[in-house]
């Protein structure tokens, strides 16, 4: 039976070193109070003007398809993942498609934030085992520092987030039991403020109270970011901590026992779990739930921070680089975010 697998892989962090430390500079807050909440020591920060979500998926995604042993012309369609496009549209698929030299080939762009990898991976798995592509380059890029709030009021977000690319070329197998086994997608709507970033939006108060979200009453037109939205500085990332931490540690074990039910395994039979990195206190209460060892989980926060659709790449590529995965070791990628949006990809590698 016809497969996919995951046949090369990359990533790339921007040069630039953030700590906790650096992070005092602009805000009230302490080495000890993030690293306590978060687990997060430093984070990467791209360079502006110079960098951008595109050109850094394209660097993630050049060494994906030079390890999978192919070239760029053979890939045959882009998958890309991000929440902070270059643009509000076109989406940053075509604008990497553009930097390769890769056009004419189909680009999708998926918006699952945290769970971005995951749900690409999925839609590739589909594409390549029934034979409609051969070379899907799956991107997820962020780069979050252009739109955070470096001021006291937004530290409870700022703190976390961190820019990178990971990429990786999925292709048919026929290895029998290899290859991706089975992906598990899920998403509750009814969360959907407790992390977001409404505004400027286009629901025109739709979903929210008009008046109290400063959108204007006029018949025709109006403006993306009104003065109320100014004043209210309603124009960066807002997340409700709690909401987001008692759900994903509920949603995290769930899925992952789901893809491994439906392959008849148990946790003792992973080799690495790779979870998305929005938290490492996330992470350790799912490990302790799963009864997993520390070898058994890859975490990679402490030097990142949350790079949102890319931290899955980031961290199995550079699980992959160390030698914690190999032929034949049961991989679970499991992720969980803004949506609220969660999944699972159970692979035999």
């Amino acid at each position: 039976m016809l497969r996919s697998k995951i046949g090369g892989l990359g990533f790339y962090v921007p040069e630039k070193v953030v700590t906790n430390h650096d992070l005092t500079r602009v805000m009230d807050t302490s080495d000890e109070w993030i690293q306590e909440r978060t687990g997060i020591v430093e984070r990467r920060y791209a360079k502006k003007h110079e960098e951008s979500t595109s050109t850094m998926g394209a660097k993630a995604a050049a060494i994906a398809i030079e390890r999978a042993g192919i070239t760029p012309q053979d890939v045959d369609f882009i998958i890309f993942a991000t929440l902070s496009p270059d643009y509000y549209f076109p989406g940053s698929g075509v604008l990497m498609q553009r930097i390769m030299g890769l056009n004419g080939i189909g680009a999708l762009d998926i918006r699952n934030q945290c769970s971005g990898f995951v749900y690409g991976l999925s839609i590739a798995d589909q594409f390549v085992k029934t034979g409609m592509y051969k070379n899907v380059l799956l991107v997820g890029s962020e780069f979050h520092s252009a739109g955070l709030d470096f001021s006291t009021r937004g530290r409870n977000v700022t703190v976390i987030f961190g820019d990178g690319a990971g990429a990786v070329v999925v292709q048919p197998t026929e290895e029998d039991g290899k290859g991706i086994l089975s992906t598990h997608l899920h998403a509750d709507g009814e969360y959907a403020e407790k992390l977001a970033y409404i505004n400027p939006g286009c629901h025109g108060g739709a979903h929210l109270d008009a008046e109290k979200y400063g959108y204007p009453d006029q018949e025709f037109g109006g403006a993306f970011l009104t003065k109320k939205m100014w004043e209210d500085e309603d124009y960066y990332p807002n997340m409700e901590g709690q909401a987001v931490f008692k759900m994903a540690v509920q949603k995290f074990p769930e899925v992952i026992m789901e893809a491994l039910t439906a392959n008849n395994l148990s946790p003792s039979d992973i080799d690495l779990l790779v979870p998305h990195q929005a938290n490492l206190r996330i992470s350790q209460f799912v490990q302790k739930r799963m009864g997993l060892s520390d070898d058994q989980v890859w975490n990679n926060i402490q030097k990142y921070g949350n790079t949102t659709a890319a931290s899955v790449p980031i961290a199995l590529c550079e699980a992959w680089e160390a030698g914690k995965v190999n032929s034949g070791d049961l991989v679970c990628l499991a992720a969980f975010g803004s949506g609220f949006t969660w999944g699972s990809a159970l692979i035999r590698w």
